[in-house]
């Protein structure tokens, strides 16, 4: 009897010990997974990064019930880039995204596997909703047609081939798989979260997990948001505060633009209320438990034309009302500096991910893919480089380690990007920028960025200094001379994979 006794009690305390010690790293059995991107948002543009002008009571509230990263980026310093590294798991550069969708007419081409082609293989049901950027969706006459978000993995689309050029309310730009829609009424960050929970509640099997991505407008201009929402910004306090605001040391434009200021603010607070609309309806269907929810933007933030004002040069109307911040950060959207793609990013998921952490950890953009193949138990792709790598560690707050550092570039040389570098390289806590050789005015941009490697760098401690004030390339020669093959090694192997546009 006493044997028996001590055998029950051995057996109680390992299956007690496996609940208590082991549960907290048991991860779910294939998560819902919602990827919500936001547009030109700055790492300073929320309250809970610090802002002390723009209210975002929802964004606040994802970052009380999970992680906070500090330490995260967008693949890419422009739209089109970044969003191609997002969902192939490649550095763009891999695919041709030099710039933007349309330029030498670069698209997003079959033969790339995206997250959402892997997860239908994992049995998920898979949604697209917002602003697009990586093929031509129009059918036009005579040109060949390009992958749509449904040739890509995306078993429902609704979307924008590129931005609400003609104003974020009332679009007439929509797609819904393959079918142009007309005219939609509303905003269109409401519009593409009306779209999403009509998807969530009467398109998708619910017998199926789901992969979301909602990809919002806002705030990218053009910028204009309803009046219930600029006019909280509209008072002397807000003026007082805006004077404390840095833009990246980013020079501003000599003509007064700050009336317009009321209008960015009031469009990310739009933004974050649409947030909220849809994380009450996940909670509302019961979807909350076992749903992984991951905020991020795709690059730093606009900035109002200030180039060659006096030749009338580069002046773009529509970016008067760019107010982002890249909070404590040097550079904005395009600029390898830390500005262009460190990016605000706040993840959830109950009982795994703890409540109200934050993460230091690198998490970049081409994490993403092998990160979700991992939590949906599916493979990576194989057969070609993946740049990122499985990085859930870093929504735990724990270190994530890498075999190869992480390069982010926008080497485009013109007049309107004077004097920024060209590409920037993370290893350990060192920063690394580089800038490539002048062009010369005869030579193609693509043969000259194709045919050049770094001759010119700085070098910045990032942990100690995020806000790259100091260049200390002259106290580190040791570093410097280690690092700078680094660079060339991954810039070149990235460099020549890509196609070589002769246009």
């Amino acid at each position: 009897m006493m044997k028996f006794k001590y055998v029950f009690l051995f057996v109680f305390f390992l299956v007690f010990a496996s609940c208590t010690f082991f549960h907290k790293d048991k991860k779910p059995a294939k998560p819902n997974i919602i990827v919500f991107l936001a547009d030109d948002l700055g790492y300073g543009d929320l309250g809970c990064y610090g802002n002390p002008i723009i209210k975002t009571p929802h964004l606040d509230q994802l970052a009380s019930e999970g992680v906070l990263f500090t330490d995260c980026h967008s693949g890419g310093t422009v739209c089109s880039p970044s969003r191609y590294a997002l969902l192939t798991g490649r550095h763009p550069y891999r695919g041709g995204f030099y710039y933007l969708q349309g330029s030498w007419g670069t698209y997003l081409h079959s033969e790339e596997i995206t997250i959402a082609e892997l997860l239908k293989t994992a049995g998920y049901e898979t949604c697209y909703v917002g602003k697009w950027h990586l093929s031509r969706l129009e059918n036009k006459k005579g040109k060949p047609h390009e992958p749509t978000p449904g040739d890509q993995g995306f078993n429902y689309w609704f979307a924008t081939t590129h931005n609400a050029f003609d104003g974020p309310k009332n679009t007439k730009e929509f797609i819904r798989n393959g079918e142009p829609v007309g005219q939609v009424n509303g905003w269109y960050c409401d519009v593409i979260v009306k779209e999403a929970i009509y998807w969530l509640n009467k398109i998708r099997d619910k017998n199926k997990p789901f992969f979301l991505m909602v990809a919002s407008h806002e705030p990218h201009a053009p910028i204009d948001p309803p009046e219930k929402y600029s006019n909280m910004y509209d008072n002397g306090e807000v003026d007082k505060l805006e004077k404390t605001i840095k833009y990246g040391r980013v020079k501003r434009p000599v003509r007064d633009i700050s009336k317009y200021k009321k209008e960015y603010y009031g469009t990310v607070s739009q933004l974050d209320n649409a947030f909220g609309v849809l994380m009450k309806s996940i909670d509302s269907v019961g979807l909350r438990k076992n749903t992984f929810v991951f905020f991020t933007s795709d690059n730093g933030p606009e900035y109002p034309v200030n180039f060659q004002e006096s030749q009338g040069k580069w002046k773009d109307p529509l970016r008067d009302k760019c107010f982002g911040t890249p909070g404590i950060l040097r550079g904005m959207k395009r600029f390898p500096y830390e500005g262009g793609h460190r990016v605000p990013a706040i993840a959830r998921w109950p009982g795994v991910i703890p409540a109200g952490i934050e993460s230091s950890a690198l998490l970049n953009g081409t994490d993403i893919l092998p990160t979700f193949c991992a939590l949906a138990g599916v493979k990576p792709p194989y057969d070609r480089v993946l740049d990122g790598k499985d990085a859930f560690n870093a929504f735990l707050g724990k270190p994530v380690y890498r075999k190869k550092p992480v390069l982010w570039l926008f080497p485009l040389h013109s007049d309107c990007i004077l004097m920024t570098p060209h590409l920037a390289m993370r290893e350990g806590k060192y920063t690394l920028i580089g800038w490539f050789p002048q062009k010369n005015d005869s030579v193609n941009l693509v043969d000259w960025m194709k045919s050049s490697v770094p001759d010119r760098f700085e070098l910045y401690n990032i942990k100690e200094d995020p806000g790259q004030y100091k260049n200390i390339i002259k106290e580190n020669p040791i570093v410097v001379k280690n690092l700078i093959p680094l660079m060339n090694k991954q810039w070149i192997n990235i460099r020549d994979e890509g196609p070589w546009y002769n246009k």
